[in-house]
Parts: structure tokens; sequence; C-alpha cells
């Protein structure tokens, strides 16, 4: 006769990596992915410099949103889906040529944590999911906290989170920042197709053997005073800009400006993610304002420094804590200047975030945190009020659930500015004509914008376009990459043109 017997039941257990230990170092890889192909590959050379093997994951692609769907939650945000289908990709190719067992011996991946309301907080919940369901429980994944400089060894010893690795990621995604702006202020008006492309991926590959041979002190301290006190990377910079002085340029070219803002993985990637938007706004024929990480990390800073203003009284520690904060601000700002000062001043300055929050507060409180908060109302009112963009672009993840307070709260704004064009724009991952026709329909009357802009200010110059060609003929270096134009009150790239070669009266002497 049969007996019945209990069925066996596997309660949940958390996710805990398996040790990566310091012997395991030299014949482990580090995966990393997430930003730009150009913050990564500097990211590499500074994992290189201090001694890790590294390589970040390939770049997003539409087969990594089908992938991720299967795996996990159906309710996850786009770029939860598309980075967990990326990792899951790499693993599964991995897996077919080596085996199980190789690929988690071989590979530990590095990504960012967080907390909050944000799913951000949760992308790593994912990730264990999704390995899971590729039978790979025993692969490591490492939580870097983005908002601690120095958490020392984890998980074994093999990966050590200290000033020297923390401080190289910041300075790399600083130089990856001025460079993307340079990147996307020169190639819409580039007279060569495809030289700007040609110059960065040589500018970075440069930059990458920079930090790849960084010096290496052996006090975290005196690691910390170098990178404070060297010109070893604006020296870099100087040499990139030289490389750029070879791209001729047509700024007499009329395209609106539109200045990306939105969720930090959306607006940060290039590729298949965000329906390569910066690429197709380029070739709808506009100048994109790519949004630097620097923002985002100098974001990080002010809650701390907020608490700590608003107390009534502070203690000693509470004063001491206070001033350290301020003086790392003031030394995050003064390093981002150095890097454009070295790019002859071209790409944009941060904005000020006591500003942004000023801006933003009668719509949106700063305290309401979660993805960029109060970030992409200010932003957005910064852009306008300074003239910096003709239109704003936001990228919103379907069932994002701080980009949609923020997009709400964006009705309240457009009811005080009804002339500020701002796209909403819904990334779900596979509705590309939708969101690009909606954004290509208020595109249409930037556009309009931007070229009232130059005939307005043809007209108040009395400057033909003939007299500024002959100009250029005689004097070449105005058609450099590198030769700056002041902002001049006006959005557009060729308005500002015409108006600083008017102001300088260079073409009355000419």
């Amino acid at each position: 006769m049969a007996t019945m017997t209990e069925p066996v039941v596997q309660h949940y257990s958390a996710y805990k990596p398996k040790p990566f230990t310091r012997e395991q170092r030299e014949d482990t890889t580090i995966l990393f992915g997430g930003l730009t192909w150009k913050h990564e590959r500097l990211i590499q050379g500074v994992l290189h410099n201090m001694k890790y093997k590294a390589q970040p994951l390939p770049n997003v692609a539409r087969p990594d949103l089908d992938s991720g769907k299967e795996l996990i939650d159906v309710g996850a945000c786009c770029p939860t889906i598309f980075t967990t289908g990326n990792l899951v990709n790499f693993l599964k190719s991995e897996v077919a040529l080596h085996g199980k067992e190789e690929v988690n011996k071989k590979f530990i991946f590095l990504t960012a944590g967080a907390c909050g309301p944000c799913r951000f907080g949760q992308y790593h919940e994912s990730y264990t999911m999704a390995l899971d369901g590729l039978g790979l429980r025993d692969f490591r994944l490492f939580l870097l906290a983005q908002d601690q400089l120095d958490q020392g060894a984890s998980g074994g010893g093999g990966l050590e989170i200290n000033l020297p690795l923390s401080m190289g990621l910041v300075w790399a995604i600083l130089c990856a920042d001025v460079l993307t702006d340079l990147e996307y202020m020169t190639r819409p008006y580039e007279v060569t197709p495809g030289q700007t492309d040609k110059v960065l991926q040589e500018s970075i590959e440069y930059l990458y053997e920079v930090y790849r041979n960084r010096p290496v002190k052996e006090n975290k301290w005196a690691m910390l005073a170098w990178h404070l006190s060297t010109n070893y990377f604006t020296s870099a910079l100087r040499k990139v800009r030289k490389m750029w002085d070879a791209i001729e340029v047509d700024r007499l070219q009329v395209k609106p400006k539109v200045k990306i803002t939105g969720e930090f993985w959306l607006q940060t990637h290039e590729g298949d993610g965000n329906y390569n938007i910066k690429r197709w706004l380029e070739q709808e024929g506009s100048e994109t304002i790519p949004p630097p990480i620097a923002v985002w990390l100098h974001y990080l800073l002010h809650p701390a420094i907020r608490k700590l203003e608003k107390r009534q009284t502070m203690k000693r520690g509470a004063k001491l804590k206070l001033a350290v904060l301020q003086v790392l601000e003031r030394v995050y700002n003064g390093t981002y200047n150095r890097f454009r000062k070295a790019l002859g001043n071209l790409p944009n300055a941060l904005p000020d975030q006591i500003e942004l929050k000023n801006l933003a507060e009668p719509f949106y409180h700063f305290e309401l945190r979660g993805g960029e908060g109060h970030l992409l109302i200010g932003k957005a009112l910064h852009t306008y009020h300074h003239k910096k963009a003709h239109m704003i672009c936001e990228l919103t993840p379907y069932s994002c659930m701080p980009n949609t307070m923020s997009v709400g709260s964006m009705a309240n704004v457009l009811g005080k500015y009804p002339d500020l064009l701002y796209a909403p724009i819904e990334i779900k991952g596979d509705a590309e004509v939708h969101a690009l026709s909606r954004c290509q329909m208020i595109l249409t009357e930037a556009k309009k914008r931007s070229q009232r802009d130059f005939e307005e200010v043809i007209e108040k110059t009395g400057l033909t376009i003939e007299a500024i060609r002959q100009y250029e003929a005689k004097h070449p270096e105005v058609c450099r990459a590198t030769y700056r134009i002041p902002h001049l009150g006006y959005a557009g790239t060729a308005a500002n043109y015409v108006a600083h070669l008017a102001q300088s009266g260079r073409i009355g002497r000419a």
C-alpha cells in the first residue's frame, strides 16, 4: 500500500552572494554596465588601474527587453527589465560556451544600490530573480552604494571599494560627462559626417590609457590630496581638446536645441533602451543637450546638507559634518569646472542645486524624494528661464511612480508658463512609433522658434549670410569645434553665433 509523503516546502531566503576572495581576483572578471560606452570605457580604465579584471556588458538592445520580461515581475519599469535582460543574455551566451559552474567562477556583477521609493533600490532583487530562473543562484552579485566613497572590503575581500577606487570612478564619470557635452554640441554641425564620432573614439581610448596608468598612492588620504591638486587629468583633457581642433563645423545651420531630462537610466542611455532618441533627434535636425551624470551625483549631496541646515540647534559633530559636506560640494564643483576649462569652457556648467530647488519648490517639494525628485521640474524651469534650449524632452519609464509625479506637476508648470515646450515621452521599450511621433509634433514648433530666433538676430545685427561666409573663409578658427560661442540670450547655436560675431565687431573689421 502506497504511503503519503509530506510535500517538501522550500522557504524563501534572501540572496546572499558567495565570497569573492582576494586570491580569486586575478581570474575573475567584474561585469558592470548601465551607463554610456564612454563612461564605461573610462570606468574600465580605473578598474584596470586597480588591478581588477573588468568588462562592461554589451550595450542594451531590444532582445534584452524580451528576455527581461520572461524572468522578472511584469510590473517592473522598463529600465529594470532592460538591464536585467541585458545581464541575462550575456550570462546565457557564456553558459552556452563554458557551462554554469565556470560562469559562476569566472564572473561577478557589480551594480549600484540605493533606497527610497524608486525601484532603482530593488534592481538587485530583479537580478536575483532572473538568476534563479537561469539556475545561476550561485552567481555573485555585489552592490556599490552610490552615496559612500569608502565601503572597505566586502564579500570575502576580493572587491574593495575604497577611496582610491571611488575617486577614480567619480573623476572618470566627470571626464566622460564633459566629453559627452562636447560630442553633442559638435556632431550636429560637423562639415565632414562621421568625423566627430571618429575623434570621440580616439579621445576616449586616449583617456582610457590615462586612467589605466593613473598613479596610485598607498595612503588613501594621499590619494585624495593627489586627485584634488594634480594637473594629470586636466593636462590630458587639454590634449583631447587639440584632437577636436581638427573638426570643422558650420554653425550657421539653424537647429532647435532639445534638453533631455527624465529618469536617470533612460536620460543617460544611448541605444535601444530609449529608442535611441538622442541620435534620432539629431537625425531630425536638432541639437541635443545630454544630462551629465555629474548633476545626479551633486544632487545626492544635498539631502544630507539640507537636513543638517534645518536643525534648530546643532552639536559640534553635526556642525563639523555640515562643514565637511559644504567643502566637498565646493571641491566637486571646482573639479568639474577645471575639467570644463581644460576643454576651453565648451561643456555646459553644472546648474546650481539651490536654484533648481527654489525653481521647483512651488510645484514639487524637494523633500519628495524618489527618482530625480524635484530635479525634473527644476531643470525644465532652469532651461526655460535661462533660454538654454527650445524644448524639454522628459523620458519617463512606463509605470515609474516618481516620474509620474513629476509629469503631473509639470501640468501646473505649463499652466503658469504656457510657452514652455515640454514633451513627456513614456518609454515602454516596444512602442517606438508612438513615442517618437509624439516628440516630433512638439519638435515641429521648436524648429519654428529656432528659425524665428535666427531671423531676429540677423535683422537686429544687419549681418548677411554672405558676409559671414566671407569672414569665415578669412578666419577659419571660428569654424573649429573648439571655438567657443558665448550664450547671448538665444537658445539656438546659430543665433548666438551671429550675435557673437556682430557683438565682437569682427566682421566690420574684416
